[in-house]
């Protein structure tokens, strides 16, 4: 079945004044729009034009050799982009609580630590590419991708992740990545995330 852009669950300036409707606008429309479509181009009159996109991105070395790079990159930029507008909400910010916020300070010390590592797993990220909070089959971890890589095809559940490509942050923040991750942060639906930890 051919993949879909999903409507964002909000307007495209709910989130102001962190990130702009403009920016939103582009980024969902455009960008990901292009993601979509070039996976179903890659995809169409393969096996795996059926599968899911998890199933697709867990098993990217199973693909016909010339189908890897552009599935890779498109399939993984529909999946990372799927999570990350999910993972936003006009009423979003503060922090997380019960299981998640347990497990968060178990792993990084505090919630602040955990700000800290993953703010710093973006702005360290050189060029395009995604910081993440992972659940590694034991506990939480923060990972950094290249490009539309996730580390779904590592293994690992992403829970959250943050979209450090220019075209993300470029119209308001110029080339100020760390400005953008800390307006950011006011957008995390923590129940949205903890939905996912609770499943991993």
């Amino acid at each position: 079945m051919a993949f879909t852009v999903p409507p964002l669950p909000y307007d495209f300036g709910a989130l102001e004044p962190h990130i702009d409707a403009q920016t939103m606008e582009i980024h969902h429309d455009k960008h990901h729009g292009a993601y979509v479509t070039n996976a179903n181009a890659a995809l169409e009159g393969t096996a795996w034009a059926e599968k899911s996109v998890e199933e697709i991105l867990q098993n990217l070395g199973a693909l016909p050799a010339d189908k890897q790079a552009p599935v890779r990159n498109n399939a993984g930029g529909h999946y990372n982009h799927t999570l990350f507008w999910e993972s936003m909400s006009p009423s979003g910010g503060g922090e997380p609580g019960g299981a998640l916020a347990d497990a968060i300070n178990a792993a990084f010390g505090s919630f602040a630590d955990f700000q800290a590592k993953l703010k710093a797993a973006g702005i360290g990220r050189f060029g395009s590419g995604w910081a993440w909070l992972v659940h590694n089959g034991s506990g939480l971890e923060i990972v950094s991708t290249a490009n539309q890589d996730n580390p779904i095809s590592d293994g690992k559940t992403p829970l959250l992740g943050v979209d450090v490509w220019e075209h993300a942050y470029y119209l308001k923040y110029q080339n100020r990545r760390p400005d953008y991750i800390d307006a950011w942060w006011n957008t995390v639906s923590w129940e949205k995330i903890a939905e996912r930890f609770a499943a991993a």
